[in-house]
Parts: structure tokens; sequence; C-alpha cells
């Protein structure tokens, strides 16, 4: 089990869309591996490479009440929305102690690489697809903040400051 340590914010990193992934290698699935252990380990429901400071296009997810049920997506490109939104208090563990209710989709289909490096296709619904979303926007450069208004933005970003 190796728990990685999420890159702590303002770091560039976090606002850099990640790069492609061409092919799913051995490498790909320990960084994936290594991905999930820290995702249990925080605990939460998603996590983006960016955040652990690897520039690649690679999420997980599992909003699973059992857990061990994580989706490993690379290269995640939304297909399809639902016109329905869903609120949900969201957070990242690159930015502690601060979180905000946003509105998303309720849900998405996304198409990605599965593990086995075939083009894949899966609805997400509820939490996994706020997850998935959150997750797309890590990978894109951007924060679940990012969705806030400017004064709500510059509040919770004070707020973390200061617990900082």
């Amino acid at each position: 089990m190796t728990v990685r340590t999420c890159l702590p914010w303002p770091d560039k990193r976090l606002r850099t869309k990640a790069d492609e992934v061409a092919e799913i290698t051995d490498e790909i699935r320990a960084v994936w591996d290594d991905m999930i252990d820290t995702m249990e380990a925080m605990p939460g429901v998603g996590l983006a490479a960016p955040q652990i400071g690897v520039m690649l296009r690679l999420a997980v997810v599992d909003g699973s009440a059992e857990r061990g049920k994580a989706v490993r997506l690379a290269n995640p490109e939304i297909l399809h929305s639902s016109i329905e939104l869903r609120e949900h208090e969201e957070a990242s563990p690159n930015l502690l102690g601060v979180s905000a209710k946003i509105k998303r989709p309720r849900a998405v289909t996304v198409k990605f690489l599965n593990e086995q490096g075939m083009v894949d296709r899966r609805d997400f619904v509820g939490i996994d697809a706020t997850s998935v979303q959150h997750q797309i926007d890590h990978l894109n450069g951007k924060m679940f903040f990012d969705r806030l208004s400017k004064v709500k933005r510059d509040i919770l970003l004070r707020k973390a400051k200061k617990q900082g």
C-alpha cells in the first residue's frame, strides 16, 4: 500500500492541464493503485493524478458504501450530462479544511480507457457522477471552488489560508 502526498494549494500543477495517456502500462496501473490507496486513506470518493503530482489524465472514483469498487479511468471525457442538477458538499485534499456546496449534473456518461486499455463507456449517477466530474475538472487544471461566484471563492480561499 502506497499512500502518496497530495500537493498543497496553490501548487501550479493544480492549475495545469494533464497530459493524455498514450497506453495502459504496468506503470499506469501502479499509479492507479497508489491513487486508490491515497483515496482510501483520506477517505475520499475520487482522486485525479495531478492531485499527487502525476501530470497524466488518470482518475479513480469510488462512491460505493462498501468501498473496494474503484473505477479506474484514463483520458475520461464526458459525452452526455443530465439536465437535472444535484448539489453536493465538495472538498479537496489539496486545500484542507474548507468545502462548498457545488451543483453539477446528477448523471453523466463518460468515455475512457479502462484497465485493459480498451475504450469504455459508463453512466455515473449521484455521488459517482459528482466525483467523476470533480476529477475531470482536476485533469483540466480546475478546482471545485472555480465553480463558485468570485465572492464565495474569495471567502473560501481566505478561510483556507487562515487555517493553513
